[in-house]
């Protein structure tokens, strides 16, 4: 299970166990290549072997084929009516007996005349061949020699009877060349598969290597403090490089904002516990009074903080989808109950995402429009998508105020910063959405409203689809 934690035998949590590995890539390489190797040999070993067979085969009834077309051109028929040669056959192996080529003619009642080599044991034929044209048979003498037949029929001038022609050959050269042909492709086929089979093991190793060099890249990070994957990889490996490095470089990023988040609430926090500790050592007569103003200005800086670090995380994440229309109008509706005398307008662009977590959208409108409807005249005007095609999505909040004069809207944006002290607050509204905007990768900017003639707020935030619509 990923994410799971193994115990010690002291009961101490050792390193978390990451997610199972579903095998070596290598060994799934090796086995495809191994099983293609082996079908393909398979194949083409029997294809081989079949015209390889084929070929002898046709070669040896060309010879039988020769000897056949000679027997009926020198055969003549005597005054008796049977059959006998011109000439003698010039193959020496049909005088020699059992020589394992033989030949035969038979037809009629005549008495079947056989060459010497078959020694008075006739060629087992067939009888009801009635072509021209020779054919081509495997047979079993009555010795048990297996022969391989060619024979044609034909009707000699001068004759009635159709004579039956037919020459044999023992098949034992025939197998024996054969099995010689089998021996000379299996042994070529084996080796050839074994190399093919070194050649992808050593494809396999060659082409894995990038990333061999990309896991001892990682952990050499992890070991000497490195940054970056710096090595040259190939086209195909450098994008998952580049990913990580960018992924490095979003850690490094967050690391540090977190430590600079600490620093700076540290920081913050310093001075008010300093002056409660001064006041308790020196017993201050308003030291509660101090406390419980020390105390609040902690509180101010550790909610600002967290709201920081809260975006920050959810923008690690990624992947952060909002509607401003939908947050826009959840927000009205809450503050229009603490405001019911002020009137609020929205409108705009109700199709318009942006690439912020609904809560941290949320936050950024309320803290707008709770602003400008506590210190506006009545009157709050919002727009969503204010400036259509721009890159930015920019959420504009107007209200009918007296506004802020130019020189002081930097100054407000400080923490704990408020220009009407009369009212309650914590000063942190606007500084909290400056600051979870910038994290977002947008901007706040203030003005004057042309329309309301009060304060301007415009919140431009980045586009759930990284562009303009």
């Amino acid at each position: 299970m990923a994410g799971a934690v193994t115990q010690s035998k002291g009961g101490k949590a050792a390193v978390p166990v990451g997610p199972r590995h579903t095998g070596s890539l290598s060994r799934r390489m090796m086995l495809i290549a191994a099983g293609w190797i082996i079908a393909l040999l398979l194949l083409g070993g029997l294809a081989l072997d079949r015209a390889l067979t084929n070929l002898l085969t046709r070669q040896f009834d060309e010879q039988l084929e020769i000897s056949l077309n000679a027997m009926v051109g020198s055969s003549e028929l005597d005054p008796f009516g049977e059959v006998y040669f011109n000439r003698i056959l010039g193959d020496q192996r049909f005088l020699e007996p059992n020589s394992g080529y033989y030949w035969q003619i038979t037809g009629g009642e005549f008495v079947p005349y056989l060459s010497r080599s078959l020694w008075d044991e006739p060629i087992p034929i067939r009888e009801d061949v009635n072509a021209v044209e020779p054919i081509f048979y495997d047979a079993v003498t009555l010795r048990g020699e297996e022969i391989r037949v060619a024979q044609r029929s034909t009707i000699l001038p001068g004759s009635d009877v159709r004579w039956q022609f037919a020459v044999a050959g023992s098949t034992g050269e025939l197998n024996a060349q054969i099995a010689d042909i089998r021996s000379i492709v299996a042994w070529s086929f084996a080796v050839l598969g074994i190399g093919l089979f070194l050649m992808a093991m050593a494809q396999t190793w060659y082409g894995l290597g990038p990333l061999r060099r990309v896991r001892k890249a990682i952990a050499k990070i992890r070991s000497s403090g490195n940054n970056r994957v710096t090595e040259p990889l190939p086209l195909e490996v450098q994008p998952l490089v580049d990913e990580l490095n960018a992924l490095l470089a979003h850690s490094e990023l967050q690391a540090e904002e977190a430590r600079r988040h600490a620093g700076n609430l540290a920081h913050a926090l310093k001075t008010p516990l300093t002056v409660v500790t001064n006041a308790a050592s020196a017993k201050a007569v308003d030291l509660d009074e101090l406390v419980l103003r020390e105390a609040a200005a902690m509180r101010r800086q550790v909610d600002h903080h967290l709201a920081r670090a809260r975006a920050v995380g959810r923008r690690a994440v990624g992947l952060s989808r909002a509607n401003v229309m939908e947050s826009a109008v959840a927000v009205e509706r809450a503050v229009s109950r603490l405001y019911p005398d002020v009137r609020f307008d929205i409108a705009g662009n109700s199709a318009a995402d942006v690439a912020v977590e609904r809560q941290d959208l949320d936050e950024l409108l309320g803290n707008l429009i709770e602003n400008a409807a506590k210190y506006g005249g009545g009157s709050v005007f919002l727009t969503v998508d204010a400036e259509p095609g721009a890159e930015l999505c920019a959420v504009m909040v107007e209200d009918d105020g007296i506004g802020i004069p130019e020189a002081k809207r930097v100054e407000i944006f400080g923490r704990g910063a408020r220009l009407d002290t009369e009212k309650p607050g914590t000063g942190l509204g606007l500084a909290i959405v400056r600051d979870v905007a910038q994290i977002y990768g947008g901007s706040v900017e203030l003005s004057e409203s042309e329309d309301l003639g009060g304060l301007l707020i415009m919140l431009r935030l980045p586009r759930a689809d990284g562009g303009a619509e």
